[in-house]
């Protein structure tokens, strides 16, 4: 919006030319972000404490976090509201990037909103039924794949390829239907990680900001024709804008540890981890850097793997040999993987701050495969 305000001004007066950067625009929102998270923070947590929409802890969880019962969640909220409003203030609305990924954080956060309504506020504690919740998040999936499929962003390359990391100019070309299960996949993959890592004081919103900031780096260097031709990576027209919008992300999401940093004052419930996850990986489809998602959010992807994994290994021992020898020979102390941490003695803000660190090293990781090829 500013962009369309004050841009054409420049003409005038040469200070309005900062709006045209790019750079200046996602530096705003971030900050934008971060001081409106501040601002909406108290007032939201206050309406969640006086309404009562406390969080609901299982009875199977470690013994630790019985105190947190009642501390008041849905507070994602306050994360989307500081990301998108920023985007709409700061970013070009003439190109489709930005707009896109703002949809997609509202629809996934919606499912989210939904199912702590009903956990919370209706006392069903299963909340929304898995199948109805999984179905909103594939319904978006291939919604937003068939939107790719008509309507490409980026006209330069095929509609339904998307880059291999390291490699120059490596493209994998899928058939259209695959390409729409394989959006849908990384949708719903990404929104259920977030959520899945969401279980200690500021874990998943530190490593939001982490992951946040490296895609904002990873959306200004595919928008560059310059930068695209030296590291080796498609042009992508406009991407640039999605910088705009990872940085009001990376903003919101330091805004909001100020509040959820241990001992949290509120958490973001699955409004905030399911609309978190699906922009990440929304993000990470329209940049067509779907595998460099699974470098940046290494922690995300293991905290799923090592659920995915526990699950396996306990039903196939439980269907073979019995309940009690599975309870005996699980992989994990318990899953997600941060629990196991926590059941080896290791104090919750250890575990949030060793995670913190891996997922630097992840980012790092993967903005280094951009001079690797």
């Amino acid at each position: 919006m500013l962009y369309h305000l004050l841009a054409p001004l420049a003409k005038q007066h040469i200070l309005f030319n900062l709006f045209n950067y790019i750079t200046f625009r996602g530096a705003g929102a971030t900050v934008t972000a971060l001081v409106l998270a501040f601002v909406l923070g108290p007032g939201i947590i206050g309406l969640l404490r006086d309404r009562h929409i406390g969080q609901v802890i299982r009875a199977e969880g470690p013994a630790s976090h019985a105190g947190k019962r009642g501390t008041p969640t849905m507070g994602g909220l306050i994360i989307i509201l500081a990301t998108v409003v920023p985007t709409l203030l700061w970013a070009r609305l003439d190109t489709r990037y930005a707009v896109v990924a703002v949809v997609a954080m509202l629809w996934m956060g919606t499912i989210g909103f939904l199912d702590d309504y009903l956990k919370i506020v209706r006392g069903k504690s299963q909340g929304l039924v898995a199948r109805w919740k999984l179905i909103g998040q594939i319904s978006f999936g291939l919604a937003l794949g068939l939107f790719l499929l008509g309507s490409p962003l980026a006209s330069n390359l095929p509609p339904t390829s998307t880059q291999l990391p390291v490699f120059k100019y490596q493209l994998i070309v899928f058939w259209p239907v695959t390409y729409v299960l394989f959006v849908t996949l990384v949708v719903t993959g990404s929104s259920n990680a977030v959520n899945l890592t969401d279980g200690l004081d500021g874990l998943a919103t530190g490593l939001t900001a982490i992951a946040a900031g490296a895609f904002a780096i990873f959306a200004y260097v595919f928008g560059r024709f310059d930068w695209t031709k030296y590291v080796g990576v498609y042009f992508l027209p406009g991407a640039g804008e999605l910088t705009v919008f990872c940085g009001a992300l990376a903003g919101a999401a330091l805004g909001f540890l100020w509040f959820n940093a241990h001992p949290a004052q509120v958490f973001m419930g699955d409004t905030g981890a399911l609309g978190i996850g699906g922009a990440f990986g929304t993000v990470a489809i329209l940049l067509k850097a779907e595998f460099l998602l699974l470098i940046v959010g290494g922690v995300f992807a293991a905290e799923t793997v090592s659920v995915m994994l526990q699950t396996s290994v306990y039903r196939w021992h439980k269907t073979r040999r019995g309940k009690e020898y599975a309870d005996a020979h699980r992989v994990f102390r318990m899953a997600p993987l941060h629990h196991h941490f926590e059941k080896l003695g290791w104090a919750e803000p250890q575990v949030v701050l060793r995670f913190y660190i891996l997922g630097v090293l992840c980012a790092a990781i993967a903005l280094a495969t951009l001079k690797v090829r």
